[in-house]
């Protein structure tokens, strides 16, 4: 087997082709920073980072040419990952290192693109890729802004991978999502950290996206958006790729700053199935159990099962809904976030078949339980036992509509258990709806 020590003089992308031209190696970080532009890897690839070995990406845009991928569940270009494998298998990636995207300056570009309210590409690294989405200007998305075509990209992305293993790594100061796994199976994920700035947008920890056979262990996850996150593809487009995301397992995790603890949407449209999430803790967290979703965003969340989890200082530890708001545009907000009966189809999301117990939240901030479906398509046959709950000192309550993002809408001074649109739902051996 091909052994390559990479020094920080090293260039990193030649050393991984050389193990590619071999057919598999392993590539060893020495300690220290090594400075680089974007990395593409290759199957049969074992990369190890010795202890205090770092990768930190240049915050260039222009560095990251375009790629045809996912963004906020669309296909489209966007800017190629820091890290990135294509069609690639049987990848490790272990060690005490970190992999620093450098994220501070994508940030501020992004602040700046929603203090202006700007919906527009402007900048040359936007222009080249609204250039190859002609349909940027109707484009729709979670809040990241995707007419602008400022389409940030991912830390680390799989797509169309299988057999991944990441042991040990620090993901830190990502631009947009920490690690994405597109159309990937058989990963696995142990005593990892993921580490970015709270108030850092649309840097979720983990997107399990179009995905199969994932399991996640003892990881700590402290992130600006949504913690472990599963998604299906959004909308017209998933329906079209109609590839689901199943056999999840997460276990023993810690969960502090996040949106969404164990987060499932809003992107649903090929369906998100057979997820067990167990023995984790939650603090400071947002919302704890988080399944949301839409209409026009389509697919069926099911066969959820989540047991033995506290939680402490949640805002919401348990929240089903299907108003998610963030990034509905204002022609559709009429129908998508209407009240009324809306029509049936193919895009209407559906959420059932949900297992909750032994779940122990402490010092909520905002709702103990927020559950609103469609008055189309109620959440149904959903069970939560032994739910222990308790409010937190009145100095720290926060408005109820802290609870979940749905544009305002049904919000009131309930702190206990909110539900509106539901089917036989059961709670502590009573049945509401």
């Amino acid at each position: 087997m091909l052994i390559i020590n990479v020094a920080i003089s090293d260039d990193i992308q030649t050393a991984i082709d050389q193990i590619a031209a071999a057919k598999g190696g392993k590539l060893i970080l020495a300690a220290g920073e090594h400075l680089t532009g974007p990395i593409q890897l290759t199957s049969h690839l074992e990369m190890v980072f010795e202890e205090g070995a770092s990768l930190k990406f240049i915050d260039d845009p222009m560095l990251y040419p375009p790629v045809w991928t996912r963004w906020e569940g669309v296909e489209c270009y966007a800017m190629h990952p820091l890290v990135y494998a294509d069609g690639a298998q049987d990848i490790s990636i272990s060690g005490p290192g970190i992999i620093d995207g450098a994220g501070a300056s994508w940030w501020a570009k992004f602040r700046m693109i929603e203090a202006e309210d700007r919906t527009m590409p402007r900048e040359a690294y936007e222009l080249r890729l609204a250039k190859l989405n002609p349909d940027y200007e109707t484009r729709t998305g979670g809040g990241g802004r995707p007419s602008t075509q400022f389409l940030r990209p991912p830390l680390v992305q799989f797509w169309q991978c299988q057999n991944i293993d990441l042991d040990g790594i620090t993901l830190k100061n990502s631009p947009f999502w920490t690690l994405h796994m597109v159309y990937s199976k058989d990963i696995r994920i142990s005593n990892m950290t993921f580490s970015n700035p709270a108030d850092a947008i649309n840097t979720d920890a983990m997107d399990i996206d179009s995905s199969e056979n994932v399991t996640v262990t003892k990881c700590l996850l402290d992130v600006g958006d949504d913690g472990v996150t599963l998604k299906s593809g959004s909308g017209q487009d998933g329906i079209r790729v109609n590839r689901p995301t199943k056999n999840v397992k997460v276990k023993d995790c810690r969960i502090l700053a996040s949106h969404g603890g164990i987060a499932i949407g809003s992107e649903t449209a090929a369906g998100i199935s057979d997820v067990e999430v167990s023995n984790c803790s939650f603090e400071g967290t947002r919302r704890g159990i988080r399944l949301k979703s839409r209409r026009t965003r389509g697919g069926t969340i099911e066969k959820i099962k989540l047991h033995d989890l506290k939680m402490d200082a949640c805002w919401c530890p348990i929240s089903l809904e299907q108003y998610f708001a963030p990034g509905v545009l204002p022609d559709e907000e009429r129908t998508v976030l209407s009240q009324d009966p809306q029509p049936v189809d193919e895009t209407t999301p559906h959420i059932r078949n949900i297992e909750i117990k032994n779940i122990e939240a402490t010092n909520i901030r905002a709702t103990a339980a927020f559950i609103v479906g469609l008055p189309e398509a109620n959440i149904k046959d959903v069970t939560i036992e032994n739910f222990n709950w308790s409010l937190a000192d009145a100095d720290q309550l926060l408005p109820t509509e802290r609870a979940e993002e749905t544009g305002g809408r049904f919000h009131d001074e309930n702190r206990g258990i909110k539900t509106i649109n539901v089917s036989n739902l059961t709670i502590n051996g009573k049945k509401i709806g």
